[in-house]
């Protein structure tokens, strides 16, 4: 049973930063493509940034571009969202997701290419 388990989320002021962390179990870790989404309030579930299999290919959302890092550590099979700069546009719950579509080698920003989904970890960022 695959489980993708969030962590890391909380309530910052505009300018802090945050490190999400996402757990992975019952898969072949190096088999996926691994990213993050978010969601705001009312608003679709959007792409933020995705890793391949060994970290060498990531791709970000404009809008996270220079202040969000993503990064994977393969022997614990987890894969941790770095994020600095935070804006209050960046408040929503973050969602882990994992994807084998592509044998985990290129990074998709389609939601319906990820197959495993986190339950998610609320970030909300104060002005």
């Amino acid at each position: 049973q695959v489980q993708l388990v969030e962590s890391g989320g909380g309530s910052v002021q505009a300018g802090g930063s945050l490190r999400l962390s996402c757990a992975a179990s019952g898969l072949v870790f190096t088999d996926y493509t691994m990213a993050w989404f978010r969601q705001a309030p009312g608003k679709e579930r959007e792409f933020v940034v995705g890793i391949n299999w060994n970290g060498g290919n990531s791709y970000y959302a404009d809008s996270v571009k220079g202040r969000f890092t993503i990064s994977r550590d393969n022997a614990k099979y987890t894969v941790y969202l770095q994020m600095n700069s935070l804006k209050p546009e960046d408040t929503a719950v973050y969602y882990c997701a994992a994807s084998n579509r592509h044998n985990g080698i290129v990074v998709i920003a389609l939601r319906h290419d990820y197959g495993y989904w986190g339950k998610g970890t609320q970030v909300t960022v104060s002005s």
